[in-house]
């Protein structure tokens, strides 16, 4: 539920609580949520611009910058580190400000993958004429050595810092990760698809019970979990996806692994989850359109039909949701049920 401050306005109407009442319980709200990350004007600014500055050092650096050879790409790299870390240490210190000190660190972190490429070539270890570009488009299991070290250089900075936007470039890396480490292990690059879809569902999955161990340690504090959930859930759901089965059965499998994680994600109130379960399922009911039923004229009714009975499914869920929401949670070890409580 999102409180706001016509619901307080409402509750003054109804005579529950006075007008002093709602404007100082609206004081504290916008103290309290300050500095946490929302949809509002100046965090979209912070984040925009820096996930800019991010990607001009990352996702957007030009050919044009190897003319500097390995050695400068490494001081390069090197310098605009120091000058985010100068800036979280001042954002942090001096101006109380957590989110745009997060975002700075997050931009040092993000650095680790040219100052190690440019040391590695400038010790001869990209001859084959490889450029840092290319490390987010084409997949070379020579990535990893860059991969461990933004991993080693992300948890050294979230123990040093505690602030949840740091774990972006980890999750970001473990994904990149699950696409460099098949041809790893096939100790070939041109190895088919199939290790590579396999090996990116595990690693999804590992990334969202690594996100949910996560979520659970860090209940009572801030949002530790959301990017491990995000790239994990993309990994997964994007190997499971792309399997091609000639089974109905293993079709229908797949329908129900995406309705359970719609249920997770209403569990844990994870929207990811239920995005990408809600276009899995969609994907399968087009297959049955496509393919098992295209002559069949009954498919769209009956189709209506259970669409009407998930309605009404949820109409009686509504009603009893208090008794079956607690039934269901008693059953949960005490720390999930807190998770699921705060979440909810």
């Amino acid at each position: 539920m999102e409180l706001n401050r016509g619901l307080l306005k409402d509750a003054t109407t109804k005579g529950l609580i006075t007008e002093q009442q709602a404007d100082q319980l609206w004081t504290f709200l916008l103290a309290q949520g300050s500095n946490t990350p929302s949809f509002r004007a100046t965090h979209i600014l912070y984040y925009l611009g820096g996930l800019i500055a991010i990607g001009a050092m990352s996702l957007f650096m030009n050919i044009g910058w190897e003319r500097f050879g390995g050695w400068g790409l490494f001081f390069i790299a090197l310098a605009y580190a120091g000058a985010g870390l100068w800036l979280t240490e001042s954002f942090l210190k001096r101006h109380r400000l957590p989110i745009p000190a997060g975002i700075t660190a997050t931009f040092a972190v993000a650095l680790t993958p040219l100052a190690v490429y440019g040391l590695q070539s400038a010790l001869g270890f990209w001859a084959d004429g490889r450029v840092f570009r290319e490390y987010h488009t084409h997949i070379d299991w020579r990535w990893m050595l860059m991969e461990f070290a933004t991993l080693a250089s992300g948890v050294i900075m979230l123990w040093r810092y505690r602030l949840p936007f740091l774990v972006m470039p980890v999750a970001v890396t473990l994904w990149y990760m699950s696409m460099d480490l098949a041809p790893f292990l096939a100790a070939d690059a041109d190895h088919g698809w199939a290790l590579r879809k396999l090996v990116s569902l595990w690693f999804g999955l590992f990334m969202v019970l690594l996100a949910f161990w996560v979520d659970v340690r860090t209940r009572h504090v801030r949002d530790y979990a959301f990017w491990l959930y995000l790239f994990g859930v993309i990994a997964f759901w994007g190997g499971l996806s792309s399997m091609n089965s000639d089974s109905e059965l293993s079709k229908f499998i797949y329908l129900c692994i995406n309705l359970i994680m719609i249920a997770v994600g209403a569990a844990l109130s994870r929207r990811v989850f239920a995005v990408f379960g809600g276009l899995g399922a969609a994907g399968y009911l087009a297959h049955l359109a496509n393919e098992v039923f295209k002559d069949s004229m009954l498919f769209p009714v009956v189709l209506t039909l259970i669409g009407l009975a998930v309605v009404y499914l949820g109409i009686v869920w509504q009603r009893h949701e208090s008794a079956i929401s607690n039934r269901l949670r008693a059953l949960l070890p005490a720390p999930v049920r807190e998770l699921v409580e705060r979440r909810n």
